[in-house]
């Protein structure tokens, strides 16, 4: 059994009996054009061939409606509808945390750690954190978050450069469109 999103398709038609006007322009299920029929005759057509009469254009004068299975059509909007949703998931802010003292192989874990979120569309927050004293030297800091950018410069671009906020640095990476 189907189940349908009806809130989440974007034209609600009327159907058949919630059809109020006496006389409409009537479009077969092969697209032709059968000209004005009252109401009455629609409905009585689509009654003949097992078809809904829908609404497709009620500000029209007379309003256009068409012959069609309306179930085979709510099912293929709602495809088209799953189908747009898909291609437009947003990736999620994924997060990576790297201390002042970050040795070089340390680094490089943390960099492929970042590139395969990348390669998952998501973009990516590095945050460097400074204790004590060690705030005093954001030169060196800035010098990690430039190897990291260095370093994922072929699949990432930088959206926010690093900046200094309190004690910890940070930057945001998104991947290459």
């Amino acid at each position: 059994m189907l189940f349908f999103n009806f809130r989440s398709i974007s034209k609600q038609l009327r159907i058949n009996r919630q059809i109020r006007v006496p006389n409409v322009r009537l479009i077969d299920e092969d697209d032709e054009q059968l000209g004005e029929k009252t109401l009455e005759e629609a409905l009585q057509l689509a009654s003949e061939h097992g078809l809904d009469l829908v609404e497709v254009a009620p500000k029209a004068v007379p309003p256009v409606c068409k012959l069609m299975d309306y179930g085979k059509y709510l099912y293929r909007q709602n495809k088209i509808e799953q189908k747009h949703k898909k291609m437009q998931k947003q990736g999620e802010m994924k997060g990576i945390r790297l201390s002042y003292s970050i040795d070089k192989h340390d680094l490089e874990t943390k960099i492929r750690q970042a590139e395969g979120f990348l390669k998952h569309r998501n973009s990516v927050k590095v945050t460097l954190m400074f204790k004590g004293r060690e705030a005093s030297h954001a030169d060196i800091g800035r010098d990690k978050m430039k190897m990291f950018i260095d370093a994922l410069k072929d699949i990432a671009q930088v959206e926010e450069a690093p900046r200094k906020l309190g004690n910890s640095m940070f930057m945001v990476l998104v991947p290459l469109k």
